[in-house]
């Protein structure tokens, strides 16, 4: 026997190849968007085997229903939450709602349909381009806190920058503050070893991982769906949201310097950040954090509407893809985008050219370099592809710019921790806010415009006379951008 299958084991590995191919066709093409199912199949088409494992481990997009019951449940637990909120700034926040021009008003409600949160008024932003800068201000909002810090972040480790924030939190417990940090299991894989683990619980910090991996632990449909979010809440009284992790900024690959943008906000919007957090801490950890001493009663401190969209495959949509579609097509002069990695689906790509026709004028701010070979030219070719669109595309010169960023015309600024990629708006946990007003969009536009300043234009010489291998390699990669 073991000589037959020795003299024939070519033939048997045919034969496996192809059952593999017929039996994953109608596998991949269910409840799957064609252009996804084309992707895959290709890959399983060219290298069977090797496909199968990595639809094994990378296939599932969406969380197991066991799991997406339970986050609506949580959801449903923590609803009046949501109600509570509503009420905090009324009639306030109604009157601001009012006030905002039809385009705004709709992305509002479209963004309350998707994540059941309200739109906030009462409330004040700080921009903060600095990564220095942004961790001196967390360092010293946790030195002033009283009660509790609560931390949220995709990457934390124990470095120049986050072990400031580590020795702020330890000085916090020793006050007598309650301190947690939930951190993503592979994001802060460093901060998760166990005698680093071990020396922050000791200091009387909670601290947790979420979507944890392994080969027995695989709570979730695949292992790099990621909660990518960035949030920080000290007291229920200030928070902050961005892109900024708690790292150096010159982390990852050598010669790289991450430019970041974050906010600082106090105000009723605070609560929702903490709905977000607590949420997840309670998903995680099994700990439900609803009691009142976790969401005091805003003060207004300021004149700001913002709503926070949260976006995740725990939601039937993906959240944040509807409301950036929605706002190109209602967009009437102006949209900038800022993001680091661009892998947009057909709806996005659509909605550009659609607004570019209208008159209105897009443009979209990219490093030039990029951490990730393969992301970086994906974005490069569909980059070109947006600007024969007559897409303004800038790459930036100076950097890796992590900026995650959206201007509206003169009225709407998001800022988050969502990518322009079909990975942010299909397959992590994000958070976004919607801030409205002339004010805010200005300084973001500022800012913005700062970025531009250190960027080059690609024009369509340049990108028609690229050399031959580049363009190659381009457009193999984007072939399995639905991938990505």
């Amino acid at each position: 026997m073991m000589d037959w299958l020795y003299d024939n084991w070519l033939w048997l590995f045919y034969i496996s190849e192809w059952i593999i191919r017929l039996a994953m066709l109608p596998v991949v093409t269910r409840k799957r968007q064609p252009i996804s199912a084309m992707a895959w199949l290709l890959a399983i088409f060219l290298v069977p085997w090797l496909g199968l494992l990595l639809y094994a481990l990378l296939g599932q997009y969406r969380l197991p229903r066991k799991r997406t019951k339970r986050h609506a449940r949580l959801y449903r637990e923590l609803g009046y939450l949501g109600e509570s909120l509503a009420k905090v700034s009324s009639p306030l926040s109604a009157d601001a709602r009012d006030a905002l021009d039809p385009a705004a008003r709709t992305a509002v409600h479209l963004a309350e349909t998707l994540g059941d949160m309200p739109l906030l008024a009462g409330n004040d932003v700080e921009l903060i381009s600095d990564s220095a800068a942004l961790i001196s201000r967390l360092v010293a909002d946790i030195d002033a806190a009283t009660h509790h810090v609560h931390l949220l972040y995709y990457i934390f480790e124990n470095d120049q920058a986050g072990g400031r924030v580590l020795d702020a939190l330890t000085r916090a417990v020793q006050r007598g503050v309650i301190c947690r940090v939930l951190v993503d299991a592979v994001g802060s894989k460093l901060l998760l070893r166990k005698k680093q683990a071990r020396a922050i619980e000791a200091a009387g910090i909670h601290l947790h991982h979420a979507l944890p991996v392994g080969l027995f632990r695989r709570q979730f449909a695949r292992v790099d769906l990621r909660n990518h979010r960035k949030v920080a809440i000290i007291d229920g009284t200030v928070g902050y949201a961005g892109s900024q992790n708690l790292i150096r900024p010159s982390y990852g690959t050598k010669g790289f310097v991450w430019r970041d943008l974050s906010v600082r906000l106090t105000g009723p919007i605070v609560l929702e950040l903490q709905v977000v957090f607590v949420t997840d801490w309670s998903f995680e950890t099994g700990e439900m954090l609803d009691e009142i001493q976790w969401f005091p009663h805003p003060a207004l401190t300021g004149d700001v509407p913002i709503q926070a969209l949260p976006s995740g495959p725990s939601y039937p949509t993906e959240n944040y893809q509807r409301l950036v579609v929605d706002s190109l097509y209602g967009a009437r002069q102006r949209v900038t985008i800022t993001t680091p990695y661009l892998v947009p689906d057909e709806p996005f790509l659509q909605a550009c050219q659609t607004a570019v026709l209208r008159g209105v004028t897009v443009e979209i701010i990219l490093p030039r370099r990029s951490d990730k070979t393969i992301i970086n030219a994906v974005s490069q070719a569909y980059a070109g592809q947006l600007c024969e669109m007559g897409v303004r595309i800038h790459l930036y010169e100076q950097g890796l710019l992590h900026a995650k960023t959206m201007a509206v015309d003169e009225g709407i600024a998001f800022i988050g921790s969502s990518n322009f990629d079909i990975r942010s708006f299909a397959l992590d946990f994000e958070i976004n806010l919607l801030c409205f007003g002339s004010d805010v969009t200005e300084m973001l536009r500022a800012q913005q415009q700062a970025y531009i300043a250190d960027s080059t234009e690609l024009t369509l010489a340049a990108w028609h006379n690229r050399p031959k291998h580049t363009r190659l390699i381009q457009n193999i990669s984007k072939l399995f951008s639905p991938l990505l």
